[in-house]
């Protein structure tokens, strides 16, 4: 699901009610067990804490994530979804190629709210913070190479990957984003009676959970060891 919700809701975040963001998502569900091959699952750090950014960068992601996807009437957003601690993982392992860009991006992110609206972008209301993120996508925002717009844009991804992947990979925690679009999680049956349900029941299982399913790890392991064999 996670690259291709990606690209359903790329264009005008700000523009786009919460509701519209979730049901242009929601007809991806199908494809939510597909995720990026990111090898950042859950039980390889600690639930709590931030492993790779600074305390400063974790603190304007935190609140960058937070209005992407915003926690509100309709129900919780990427701060639940734990979006910011996937990326955060994910920027130490196969994302890091990305870890100096986003270094440069969240520096240049609060050092533009500080010139523009005189305070830290994790401080500010969420009014301005929309205000500084609507000006970053449309490439506006000073500060930022090669633009304001390519990190927006890298950083939304990465939000909607943590807010709706598969939780094996450290983000959708409690299966959350999962819910927000009514994805019930995978079947690998469908009786009869399931198909006449308006709603099947949610299954909140990882696509790993399932015996016919290879983690990243155990197919890594198994190259290894062809490899080894091979010798």
């Amino acid at each position: 699901m996670c690259a291709h919700a990606m690209e359903v809701v790329m264009t005008g975040w700000h523009r786009l009610s919460r509701r519209e963001l979730l049901k242009r998502t929601a007809v991806l569900g199908a494809a939510a067990t597909i995720p990026l091959r990111v090898r950042v699952a859950a039980q390889q750090a600690p639930l709590d804490g931030f492993v790779t950014l600074t305390a400063p960068e974790a603190d304007t992601l935190e609140a960058v994530v937070a209005r992407l996807i915003p926690t509100d009437e309709n129900g919780p957003g990427a701060t639940e979804a734990r979006a910011a601690y996937y990326i955060d993982r994910a920027l130490g392992g196969a994302l890091s190629a990305s870890r100096e860009i986003y270094a440069a991006g969240l520096a240049a992110t609060d050092a533009y709210a500080r010139a523009s609206k005189g305070a830290a972008f994790a401080t500010l209301a969420p009014a301005d913070q929309d205000a500084i993120l609507g000006q970053m996508e449309e490439g506006v925002a000073t500060g930022f190479e090669p633009s304001s717009g390519s990190f927006f844009n890298l950083v939304r991804g990465h939000t909607i990957q943590g807010t709706f992947c598969d939780p094996y990979y450290g983000g959708n925690a409690d299966f959350v984003g999962w819910d927000l679009i009514g994805y019930p999680g995978l079947r690998l049956v469908v009786t009869e009676d399931d198909q006449r349900l308006d709603a099947p029941q949610a299954r909140h299982r990882s696509a790993y959970g399932f015996g016919r399913f290879t983690t990243p790890d155990e197919l890594a392991v198994g190259e290894r060891s062809e490899d080894d064999d091979g010798r």
